[in-house]
């Protein structure tokens, strides 16, 4: 355990405040006016963190800090001979289950091979056949009418491996696919070369969060976010009231430039998932140990709270306990 006097952790805190007010002001303000945004909308909907969340400072697994007192209210934290630290058996007590789930996705997504072959068609056929009033974004213009989208779509096909981009295409988009994605079989399909499992990255962040440091997870929420940019600038929706050029995927040239983008993410991606397989090995760690306790002094290795959740239900990200922006 390492420990970091008040004066050092201070200047880290004030350090990831100032970076995260950068990143997220522009957000908040939206939010609070109510503007509609194509990329943070999606950022802070569908993966359900706060920006207050963000902004929050806490060091994560493996650091205490002195004169943190406050820090020590906060869930899954405790404050032990005048030092807070992140509180391992109480999360495992709670979450063991996503722990083991995170685990096994990300070293599964890490060995596999990455693949560069989809150019963005998934966002294409969740709009398949659809007018434009039908869309799951509306208020955004398409590039083409129906028709000749379609005819786009079934021209360069839809080679998309991940479930949770598969579920949202339109009924008449899945049998266009190379593959039928399953739930079932999101360990066998992920791979570091698609956009939204990278963009996932944030999403195992934030479960595994305060396991996780901000500093880390703030990492993950910025490669989300221009990784959803790049996602929807390739989409057959039309951005540029948003100053976004789009990525003409349905050229050739668009298409070799997309494949080059999600090169560039997934070298940026590799790090922060390393990162994350890292926490999820010393809270796999403790927990063997703890079992190791359990079973010495009751013979049944239970971790007293433990319960066993169900495999296919993941829960909503874990929550740092802040305030919300």
């Amino acid at each position: 355990m390492r420990i970091l006097p008040q004066a050092t952790w201070r200047t880290l805190e004030r350090a990831h405040t100032d970076e995260a007010h950068r990143e997220l002001d522009d957000i908040i303000d939206r939010r609070t006016r109510g503007v509609r945004h194509p990329i943070d909308d999606f950022l802070f909907h569908y993966y359900n963190l706060r920006p207050g969340q963000l902004a929050r400072w806490h060091p994560g697994i493996g650091t205490a800090l002195e004169g943190a007192e406050a820090l020590g209210e906060v869930r899954f934290h405790r404050v032990m001979a005048g030092a807070t630290s992140f509180d391992a058996t109480a999360f495992l007590a709670s979450r063991s289950h996503t722990v083991s789930q995170a685990g096994a996705i990300l070293k599964a997504t890490a060995a596999a091979e990455p693949r560069f072959g989809c150019f963005g068609f998934h966002e294409w056929a969740m709009v398949y056949r659809l007018a434009q009033g039908e869309t799951r974004h509306p208020y955004l213009k398409l590039r083409f009418p129906p028709d000749e989208l379609a005819e786009i779509v079934e021209r360069v096909g839809c080679r998309c491996s991940h479930f949770d981009a598969f579920r949202f295409f339109t009924p008449p988009a899945k049998p266009l696919n190379l593959m039928q994605p399953t739930r079932d079989r999101q360990i066998e399909l992920d791979q570091p070369g698609c956009l939204h499992v990278n963009m996932d990255l944030y999403k195992w962040a934030g479960k595994l969060s305060p396991a996780v440091g901000a500093s880390l997870l703030l990492e993950t929420f910025k490669l989300a976010r221009d990784i959803r940019i790049v996602d929807m600038a390739a989409s057959a929706y039309d951005l540029k009231d948003w100053g976004l050029e789009p990525v003409r995927v349905e050229t050739p040239e668009g298409r070799l430039e997309y494949a080059r983008l999600q090169r560039g993410f997934a070298e940026r991606a590799a790090p922060l998932r390393a990162q994350l397989i890292d926490v999820v090995d010393q809270l796999t760690a403790i927990g063997e140990d703890s079992r190791d306790v359990a079973g010495h002094d009751s013979g049944d290795g239970a971790v007293p709270g433990e319960e066993s959740l169900p495999r296919r239900r993941v829960e909503p990200g874990a929550a740092v306990g802040a305030s919300q922006a």
